[in-house]
């Protein structure tokens, strides 16, 4: 069975521009993570209009930000996570958290269709 993954692209505020947010079966990742001071990463850097953003699976393979305390990763270190198409799947692995204590998932597979279809859907509402 498959892991679903969900992409908010939160407003900008006063402090930060427009960030992601990242639900894997409905769990926010990121505030599980880090807490909820942490943020995730700014919408136009994870998700460029030329859609070739780091959440983006390629059969290499890569690590991907997806969140930061709110001292900055900077300070305390980030969270990021393994993204890797291996066809049809999309794996996240090899999860690190900002602390050595951080929560963090296990290994989460995505169908690849479902998984592309969430990052475009993403990119539209972040762009229009």
């Amino acid at each position: 069975m498959f892991n679903r993954l969900e992409i908010s692209v939160l407003p900008p505020g006063p402090r930060w521009a427009a960030q992601l947010s990242f639900r894997i079966d409905g769990e926010e990742v990121v505030a599980a993570a880090i807490g909820g001071g942490g943020r995730g990463p700014f919408a136009g850097e994870a998700l460029p209009a030329d859609g070739q953003g780091p959440l983006w699976a390629t059969d290499e393979g890569h690590r991907a930000v997806l969140g930061e305390p709110e001292c900055t990763g900077g300070c305390c270190g980030y969270l990021s996570v393994f993204v890797q198409r291996h066809g049809r799947i999309v794996e996240w692995s090899d999860w690190q958290g900002p602390v050595a204590e951080a929560w963090c998932p296990a290994a989460c597979h995505f169908d690849a269709d479902q998984y592309d279809a969430e990052l475009t859907r993403a990119l539209t509402t972040f762009t229009s």
